[in-house]
């Protein structure tokens, strides 16, 4: 159930980061949950495990992370 309940809080995480870079709506769920696994990974790793956590996830350092992510990914899949 931990693994579950991860994947829903990392899946939380990235429709959040989507929403503030505006990226949201072309990312998928699948994407989502990628972006939030990964941006919490990163956000824990510069910025420490403060905060309210959820699953194993400090969540103001998982959404940062998360954002920096999705905004680094979009600036070089954008560009064509």
């Amino acid at each position: 159930m931990g693994f579950i309940w991860s994947l829903i809080v990392g899946g939380v995480i990235g429709a959040i980061a989507g929403a503030i870079t505006s990226k949201g709506a072309s990312m998928g769920i699948i994407a989502n949950i990628i972006a939030g696994l990964v941006g919490s990974a990163i956000g824990q790793a510069l910025l420490g495990s403060w905060g309210p956590s959820l699953a194993g996830m400090a969540l103001v350092p998982s959404i940062a992370g998360a954002v920096i992510l999705v905004a680094v990914v979009s600036f070089f899949l954008g560009k064509k």
